[in-house]
């Protein structure tokens, strides 16, 4: 089944009319690609990248296709950008896993088997929202709200991962900032891994020229120091921004998938 649903009925939580702008209508909104059958799955919560300015389509409808024909469900979340700055899209992202978990029966879905996949800048909403699932940025308005945003795994695709100027993605950082140096700690994710991180998978290529390879290294080595199971892969070929179909003809990048999909049967199913 798939079918688009508001994140929130009634009143959203930091919004303002006039960000109205293309990129936004109709945000904040997730997409349920559902395996409808009787018995209950695993589902993945995917958040597309696009620097916060909008959200790669590639990285989105494919990926959860593709989690269906391995008995995954999955929701795609349409999460708020620029001009919206932090917290709006982690905002968005956490109500996307609270949704998902609160209405986890009526989607088939096993309220304890819920990842979260990012891509790129969403990779990076994806691992704020991890670190601070339990963070409270707004009084809650509904039963939704009150629900756990925790994600039993957290699956990094070229992550945007640190504030840092020496090998930060630029873009994303003035957009999800928003130019308030007071946020650049707090929204480096190297340096808020927690001591009941879920287990992570990161991949990214040594070529990529917009997110610099060092955002994945720099995480696991934080993984590592907290005692985190992780998985790393890096590629030697391949620019930023693959995904699962602009990987096909990248010898060796093309494989990731292979290794996700044994981490997937190993850690979520």
């Amino acid at each position: 089944m798939i079918k688009k649903i508001n994140l929130w009925d009634g009143e959203i939580p930091f919004f303002n009319e006039e960000y109205n702008t293309v990129e936004n209508l109709n945000a904040p909104v997730i997409t349920a690609y559902t395996i409808d059958d009787e018995k209950p799955h695993p589902c993945v919560v995917i958040v597309p990248g696009g620097g916060y300015t909008h959200r790669a389509e590639h990285e989105g409808e494919p990926i959860a296709k593709w989690l269906n024909e391995r008995g995954i469900s999955a929701f795609v979340v349409n999460y708020r950008v620029e001009p919206y700055s932090y917290p709006a899209p982690v905002v968005d992202v956490k109500r996307a896993l609270k949704y998902v978990r609160f209405y986890s029966d009526k989607f088939n879905i096993n309220p304890d088997k819920i990842g979260i996949m990012g891509f790129s800048a969403g990779a990076h909403a994806a691992c704020l929202a991890t670190e601070y699932f339990d963070e409270e940025e707004f009084p809650p308005i509904d039963e939704i709200d009150k629900t756990s945003a925790k994600p039993a795994a957290c699956i990094l695709c070229y992550p945007v991962i640190t504030m840092s100027d020496e090998f930060c993605h630029q873009g994303s950082k003035e957009r999800i900032a928003c130019e308030n140096s007071a946020l650049y700690e707090k929204l480096s994710c190297e340096k808020h891994v927690r001591d009941d991180m879920p287990p992570v998978f990161i991949w990214h290529t040594f070529e990529d020229k917009s997110v610099p390879v060092r955002n994945s290294l720099e995480m696991a080595l934080a993984l590592n120091n907290k005692g985190i199971p992780f998985e790393l892969h890096i590629y030697p070929k391949g620019r930023h921004g693959l995904g699962i179909v602009k990987c096909a003809d990248v010898e060796g990048t093309n494989k990731w998938t292979e290794s996700f999909e044994n981490w997937l049967e190993r850690t979520l199913m």
